[in-house]
């Protein structure tokens, strides 16, 4: 197997990277990860350097697998720091890595686009990944919100592996959201419709924009309002303000925009992307604080929205136990790590290994606390 190296996403044909890549997702579309370079978000300069394989069987390419040369752990969403800060206490130097991953988006997906048929040698596409971790003489290599057959696979070939857990919904042929709620013990009906009346008392109404017109006018203004999010919880803006603008340009098809306004004026939003069975909620923004707003724009609405376009599900994104409460149900989430010094591959091998049984015990203590009705138990407990 041959491996091409590509230091921009531009560089390798568009059409061959949506052959192999799902084109069910949109966030692995050659557009998107062209829109974050583009843009100057995914870039050398903020520590996200692309560095793409393209894996060959001949003269035909088996795989291409997005990657970024990482000089920090910023933006992943998958938490290393520890381990960087061990291995440089112990004189090595942990960046720069490999980050297999669609920048600063927690959405899983498939990592590894393979040529049609082409599952079989997922083993072998792992240690062709291992083999540059090597040449390049770096520290690791991080496949992060990989799917689990990519993972069961990586590891086979020697990556070490790590679960977690995100919240997502799904859609029971719902007709509409009260039938949703139907689905749901009192208390949390109760709860759910409390929440939503109080943004209408606020005077706030929430409309969900697909108009490409109206997605690129609320996206150019919504930049100020993803700054303030940031500001409040990370302190790093990634998106630069000209990655909203081309997404609104280029793919504003695969937009979905909560708006919420009041008296006429942009008071909060909310930007999701749709797929082929899937809404996906990626950033929120209010410059101004309202009870209960965040929850009506970034779950309620895109239950509405998903029941009403017939989708399967809502991945509202990373973390978040509160989503628990509104319907949306734990998930596993899957990332492999390649680590070729020993002794510290033991050492993260011994932490994954107790961290994964707290996964298990935890998912398992979290499908016993969703709010669905159970059988045989009261169902205003």
């Amino acid at each position: 197997m041959q491996v091409e190296l590509h230091q921009s996403i531009d560089e390798i044909e568009p059409a061959l990277w949506d052959d192999l890549a799902p084109s069910d997702n949109p966030f692995l579309s050659h557009q998107f990860f062209s829109i974050l370079e583009r843009s100057g978000s995914a870039s050398r300069q903020t520590g996200w350097t692309p560095l793409h394989a393209v894996l060959k069987d001949g003269n035909d390419t088996l795989a291409i697998v997005p990657m970024y040369l990482k000089g920090h752990s910023y933006g992943e969403y998958v938490f290393d720091w520890g381990w960087a800060d061990a291995f440089q206490r112990a004189g090595g130097d942990y960046y720069p890595k490999i980050q297999v991953a669609v920048p600063f988006t927690p959405v899983p997906g498939a990592r590894i686009f393979l040529r049609q048929g082409g599952g079989e040698r997922l083993v072998e596409v792992g240690y062709a990944l291992q083999e540059i971790v090597c040449r390049l003489e770096l520290s690791s290599m991080h496949v992060t919100f990989c799917m689990e057959d990519e993972w069961r696979a990586l590891g086979r070939s020697g990556f070490l592996l790590r679960r977690g857990i995100q919240y997502h919904w799904e859609n029971r042929g719902y007709s509409c959201f009260d039938d949703f709620l139907g689905d749901l013990r009192s208390s949390k009906r109760k709860m759910i419709r409390k929440e939503r009346k109080r943004v209408n008392q606020d005077g706030i109404e929430v409309r969900m924009l697909q108009d490409p017109l109206e997605v690129a006018a609320a996206l150019d203004a919504f930049y100020p309002f993803y700054l303030s999010t940031i500001d409040k919880r990370w302190g790093s803006a990634y998106l630069k303000r000209s990655f909203f603008r081309m997404l609104a340009n280029e793919m504003s098809d695969k937009v979905v925009f909560a708006a919420a306004y009041r008296s006429g004026r942009l008071v909060a939003g909310a930007l999701n992307l749709v797929g082929a069975d899937t809404l996906y909620g990626r950033n929120w923004g209010c410059l101004e604080d309202y009870d209960f707003l965040h929850f009506e724009a970034c779950y309620y609405q895109a239950i509405d929205h998903a029941i009403a376009k017939g989708l399967k599900r809502v991945e509202a994104g990373a973390q978040g136990p509160h989503k628990l409460q509104r319907g949306y149900a734990p998930a596993l989430t899957y990332s492999a790590h390649y680590i070729p010094n020993e002794s510290f591959r033991q050492a993260i091998a011994r932490f994954l290994d107790h961290e994964n049984r707290e996964i298990g015990e935890r998912m398992q203590e979290l499908n016993q606390m969703t709010p669905f009705h159970r059988t045989g138990t009261d169902e205003n407990s």
